[in-house]
């Protein structure tokens, strides 16, 4: 692995100093800060002036608390090169945190000076100058009066009484470690309370550990040295806090907040999903233009945070441009929901988010099928059926493919996925969708000219409605039974033969949607690309369908098979129940896949 060494023994053996830099690198990532430590200080003592060794370092001290060693590497990466950027930011917070807000802000602005590009330097002057406003204060927060007493005075007269007395001074006692923690804790035990917050409980037990561990014994030493060491790490950290926001800052806010009416400023975590929830209201209320702005405001806002103030940001990123892409689609602009819905695609497979890349596929195949792009639906849907979790899942997908193949006139396309749908439906126990997917396979058969087949799956699709006790479904499938037949027995009369399954047909696209339609849906008028075809299954004007029929295909308008599975309406007393179809795949989808009845023609 290593080459000979040379004749210069400082320079060690080829690559090590790499091996070491990597190794400390990685244990940084893993939050393993001492042994961090340690592999630095090895990689150091092989490349004693590697200023990039001494910055990390110095963070890794500083996220041990040991700001004094922090600051002596980040002056040591300033040897060489006062312009140092990386060092100069390390040494401004070193000094930040020893609570020398002062000279942190010197530091912050060199900084920025050298590279105004770098956002860190612009909010390290921010908090800089907040915490000194904090310890200072401001003046209009000061109210001067002219009431007051002279017992300044008076102490100061007492001070020279007692040097007229010439009492010696006698030298402090050293109090121990431990009984000086507890006389502190003692007297600020409040404050120290709501300066740690959920760590006080912490303080306590390492306290409680402190008094009951016995120091005879080895282990008791170590453990004892441990608490020690946690006591005077959160100490320290209350003092820094308490530099940075005294507590009479803390009173002050919260006042002004209770004054106003208003809690305490969230957390940006928290302000997010709090925009997220108000939007997704508004998606609820079908309000979509007061949604799209809105989450293009926030997505404003989501972009003056940095991932360190906000660790999820591109996963809400994505999200955003998900709810944009939706609001969209559901105001009828197709080119910016797929572009939308392309930047979540964009975003879950660069940060390797799964969701997002799931919900883009999803997306992305609902607005390719609704502006008639069915091909499009078809590659993307087809991308996202092996990524499917769930049998019901699995069975949405198939069912909208197959509505797309039968759109496309692929008819033996259409059947497989129908038939992929069903057993999908079958496993995961969802008997509607079983109709839905035998309503798929009996259209695919009848626009393959398969009469006979597409009868046997009708009767199927009724056995199971029966089952479902829907009255509407049994109502509309047995028109559509009866239209099979009526097929059946003028075929026979002309002399023609069933087609074999998977066999080429002579029939055209517009003969073949013609007989799919006549059996679920209304004739409708020609569809342009703006206006996707809408049906209704209605019979009753028998005698004008045969008209057309007999006519043939010159007098007649192009009719597309519907793109859904029939969704059933209230039958009334008066009139047979009525199918209503949608006009592409992409309003089968269910919303919520607890309720797919309700959510069918809301994808």
């Amino acid at each position: 692995m290593y080459g000979a060494g040379g004749d210069d023994d400082s320079e060690g053996l080829p690559g090590t100093y790499e091996i070491y830099k990597a190794e400390a690198d990685a244990l940084f990532k893993n939050g393993d800060y001492r042994k961090a430590i340690e592999s630095y200080t090895t990689a150091l003592t092989l490349r004693a002036d590697d200023r990039i060794s001494l910055v990390c370092r110095s963070k890794c001290h500083l996220m041990l608390g040991d700001t004094h060693k922090a600051l002596q590497d980040a002056e040591a990466s300033l040897a060489e090169d006062k312009n140092y950027h990386k060092g100069m930011f390390q040494k401004a917070e070193a000094l930040y945190n020893q609570g020398d807000f002062e000279m942190a802000l010197v530091f912050y602005h060199r900084g920025n000076r050298l590279r105004p590009e770098l956002q860190d330097f612009r909010l390290g002057i921010q908090k800089a100058q907040e915490a000194i406003q904090n310890c200072v204060g401001t003046p209009d927060r000061v109210k001067l009066n002219t009431t007051g007493d002279l017992s300044f005075f008076k102490a100061q007269e007492e001070k020279k009484t007692r040097r007229k007395g010439a009492v010696p001074m006698q030298r402090p006692q050293t109090v121990p470690r431990r009984k000086r923690a507890a006389q502190r804790s003692a007297g600020n035990e409040k404050t120290i309370r709501q300066m740690l917050g959920e760590l006080y409980g912490d303080r306590q037990y390492l306290e409680k550990l402190l008094r009951e561990t016995d120091t005879n014994t080895a282990t008791g030493k170590k453990i004892n040295n441990l608490a020690e060491e946690g006591l005077f790490y959160l100490d320290t950290r209350t003092d820094f806090w308490q530099q940075v926001k005294p507590m009479y800052a803390r009173k002050y806010e919260a006042r002004l907040a209770l004054n106003r009416g208003k809690a305490v400023k969230a957390s940006p975590h928290e302000y997010i999903m709090n925009e997220l929830e108000k939007i997704d209201n508004m998606i609820t209320e079908q309000n979509y233009e007061a949604a799209l702005k809105r989450s293009q405001r926030v997505m404003i806002l989501l972009d003056g945070y940095t991932e360190s103030q906000l660790a999820n940001k591109m996963t809400f990123k994505a999200n955003l441009h998900s709810i944009q892409g939706n609001a969209y689609l559901e105001m009828d602009d197709h080119e910016n929901a797929a572009k939308q819905h392309l930047k979540d695609l964009c975003i879950g497979e660069e940060f390797e988010i799964d969701d997002a890349e799931c919900r883009a596929l999803d997306n992305l195949g609902r607005v390719y099928a609704r502006s008639g792009s069915f091909q499009k639906a078809i590659d993307v849907w087809e991308r996202k059926l092996p990524r499917s979790k769930t049998a019901l899942e699995s069975t949405w997908l198939c069912h909208e493919l197959g509505r797309c193949y039968l759109e496309l006139d692929q008819t033996q396309q259409a059947k497989d996925y129908g038939e992929r749908s069903l057993a999908a439906a079958e496993e995961a126990g969802e008997d509607r969708w079983q109709l839905h997917a035998l309503v798929l396979i009996s259209q695919a058969e009848v626009k393959a000219g398969r009469f006979s087949s597409s009868l046997a799956t009708f009767e199927r699709a009724y056995e199971l409605s029966t089952l479902l006790k829907d009255t509407e479904a049994q109502s509309a499938i047995n028109r559509a039974i009866e239209d099979v037949n009526d097929k059946i027995v003028a075929r026979e009369k002309e002399g023609g033969e069933e087609p074999e399954e998977g066999a080429s047909t002579t029939r055209t696209s517009e003969q073949a949607g013609d007989d799919s339609q006549d059996l679920l849906t209304a004739p409708t008028t020609e569809r342009t690309a703006d206006q996707p075809s809408k049906g209704t299954l209605d019979d009753s004007q028998p005698e004008e369908e045969d008209a057309k029929q007999s006519e043939g295909n010159k007098t007649k308008t192009k009719e597309t098979t519907p793109l859904t599975s029939p969704r059933y309406t209230e039958a009334t007393s008066d009139e047979p129940a009525q199918v209503t179809t949608a006009s592409d795949p992409a309003e089968t989808t269910p919303r919520d896949t607890t309720d797919t009845e309700a959510n069918y023609s809301n994808y």
